[in-house]
């Protein structure tokens, strides 16, 4: 099952229509993996912690309808990938039911105190995570 999510749509996020501007849904996907990875236990903060970083190198948005100011979004994330070094989260932005936006975001563990150079996801993680992998 997907992790799932909600968010209430800013005034600051919409255009001069009211419509949410485009960039702001890669927010949106931020807000559910970041989400979804605290339920499991491995939040951004503590891999920060530890020296690691989880940095976008690919990320995708297909819209299909508009969101407004003041809808109440459903995020929906699952992890679609899990390889040595990287993580492909895919995502569907809701509201009541119909889809708005979908997407994907790919990511690669990367370690500060090495000169931001990519490191393998750290073996805790991977257990994690890994039984959450849901394949296409």
């Amino acid at each position: 099952m997907p992790f799932e999510t909600a968010t209430r749509v800013r005034y600051a996020e919409t255009d001069q229509m009211g419509v949410v501007y485009h960039s702001n849904y890669i927010i949106y996907f931020e807000i559910g993996r970041t989400e979804a990875m605290r339920s499991l236990g491995s939040a951004y903060a503590e891999l920060e912690r530890r020296g690691l970083v989880l940095a976008i190198t690919e990320v995708c948005a297909k819209y299909h309808a508009p969101a407004r100011y003041d809808d109440v979004l459903t995020i929906r994330t699952w992890l679609r990938e899990l390889s040595k070094a990287r993580l492909r989260f895919e995502y569907e932005i809701l509201r009541d039911g119909a889809r708005l936006c979908t997407g994907f975001t790919v990511l690669a563990f990367l370690d500060r105190h090495a000169g931001m150079k990519p490191v393998r996801c750290p073996d805790d993680v991977e257990q994690m995570m890994l039984p959450t992998v849901e394949p296409k």
